[in-house]
């Protein structure tokens, strides 16, 4: 009994230790991500703009700072999908009929042998007639 609970004290603190160094590796990875986004970015503004628009060069900490500005004002710190809700998206498609949808497909085997008999000759009168009642 007690190399039961042994094993199970053991595997429960090898499992935290192990969760707690991805958490820590994670946020390392993410810190020289950001790190070498910046950096690309500077070096990018400093490639292209000053020759294009003659913009002044940045230092580094100017372009984090742009790139920061330009995710305050045009993007979010949110999650994409987390305003709708499922019970929205459920309703939306509730009373659709998804295997119709898939059996019109079937169909587009025929769509160009008919655009090459009636279709461009069918679409040739269309045109005419709306023309002639907009004149």
């Amino acid at each position: 009994m007690d190399e039961y609970i042994e094993h199970k004290v053991k595997g429960k603190a090898e499992k935290f230790f192990r969760s707690f160094f991805k958490v820590i590796f994670m946020i390392i990875a993410a810190i020289i991500f950001l790190l070498l986004f910046g950096y690309g970015f500077m070096l990018l503004w400093n490639w292209l703009m000053p020759e294009v628009f003659g913009l002044p060069i940045l230092s580094y900490w100017k372009a984090v700072g742009i790139l920061v500005m330009a995710k305050l004002l045009f993007g979010n710190f949110e999650s994409k999908g987390h305003k709708k809700s499922k019970s929205k998206s459920r309703k939306k498609t509730k009373g659709h009929n998804w295997d119709k949808c898939k059996s019109d497909f079937s169909k587009w085997e025929f769509y160009d042998a008919f655009w090459k008999e009636e279709g461009e000759i069918a679409f040739d009168d269309y045109v005419k007639r709306n023309q002639k009642d907009k004149q």
